[in-house]
C-alpha cells in the first residue's frame, strides 16, 4: 500500500507522542487499517477521529510494514450521538469490538457494512430498542466471519429444524425445546428474533447480548478481555436501566 485513498469508519484512537495520534479505520475493500495522524491530539483534529465517524481517509506508506501516515476529511460527524450515554455506549461497544477483533489489512465487505447499518441505526432510531436488535446480528456476524459461527440452523440433539429455543455453550450450536428436555438450564436461551427476524422485544434482545457475548468473550476477546469488554459491560448496564 504505498497509497490509499478511501471512505474509513473510525473505530479506534490512541495517542502517540506528544501531539499525534493513531488511528484505525474499518474500510470496504482493505478491512481496518491504522495510520498514524500528525497533530491528531489538537483541538481541530479531536472532533473528527472520533469513533463511529465516517472520514475520507489518505494512507501513506513506503513499505507493507511500515505505519502509514494518515490524513482525514471528515465526512460525516456522529459527535453528537456521544452526548447522549445510551447511544454513545453503542458506538463505543460496537467501534471497540471491530478494531480489537479484527486483523489488519484483511477485507471484511459484510462486516463494513453492517457496522455502517448499525452505527446508522443507532443515529436514525428513536429509541434503543430500533437499533438494539441490529448490534446483536452485528455481533453474530463478527463471530461467523472469524471463524466462531453459531449454528442456529437445526438442533443439535434431534436434527430438527423445528422450536429451537437454545443454544449449547459447548458446540454453539442450536438446541430445540425437546432436544433440550433435562439440562435446559446448562444452555443459553436462543431469542426467537434471530431466527423468525424482526427487532424482537426487550426480553429477546437482553437474552440475545448473553448470548453473543458469551462467545464472544469465550473466542474472540480473550486477549484484550479488561479493556475492550468493559465498553460492553457500560453497555449493558444502561440498556438494562432503560428497559427498567
Amino acid at each position: 500500500m504505498a497509497s490509499l485513498t478511501t471512505d474509513a469508519i473510525i473505530c479506534a484512537v490512541r495517542h502517540h507522542g506528544e501531539h499525534g495520534a493513531i488511528a484505525r479505520g474499518m474500510t470496504a475493500d482493505h478491512g481496518l487499517i491504522a495510520g498514524y495522524v500528525r497533530g491528531g491530539r489538537s483541538r481541530a483534529m479531536r472532533p473528527v477521529l472520533m469513533p463511529g465517524n465516517l472520514v475520507r481517509a489518505e494512507f501513506r506508506a513506503r513499505t507493507a510494514d511500515q505505519l502509514a501516515s494518515l490524513t482525514v476529511e471528515l465526512a460525516h460527524s456522529r459527535a453528537p450521538l456521544l452526548a447522549e450515554p445510551l447511544p454513545a455506549a453503542a458506538i463505543d461497544w460496537t467501534c471497540a469490538l471491530t478494531a480489537a477483533a479484527l486483523p489488519e489489512g484483511t477485507p471484511y465487505p459484510a462486516l463494513h457494512e453492517a457496522l455502517g447499518g448499525v452505527l446508522g441505526a443507532v443515529e436514525a432510531a428513536p429509541a434503543a430498542r430500533g437499533w438494539a436488535a441490529a448490534l446483536v446480528r452485528y455481533e453474530l456476524l463478527l463471530l461467523a466471519e472469524l471463524g466462531f459461527g453459531l449454528d442456529l440452523t437445526r438442533c443439535a440433539a434431534t436434527g430438527d429444524a423445528d422450536d429451537l429455543a437454545y443454544v449449547s455453550p459447548r458446540s454453539a450450536a442450536a438446541v430445540s425445546r425437546a432436544g433440550a428436555v433435562g439440562y435446559a438450564h446448562l444452555l443459553l436461551p436462543l431469542p426467537a428474533f434471530l431466527i423468525e427476524g424482526g427487532a424482537g422485544d426487550w426480553p429477546q434482545i437482553m437474552d440475545g447480548m448473553r448470548l453473543t457475548g458469551f462467545f464472544l468473550e469465550r473466542s474472540v476477546l480473550t486477549e484484550r478481555r479488561a479493556d475492550v469488554l468493559a465498553a460492553r459491560e457500560r453497555l449493558v448496564d444502561r440498556l438494562k436501566r432503560a428497559v427498567a
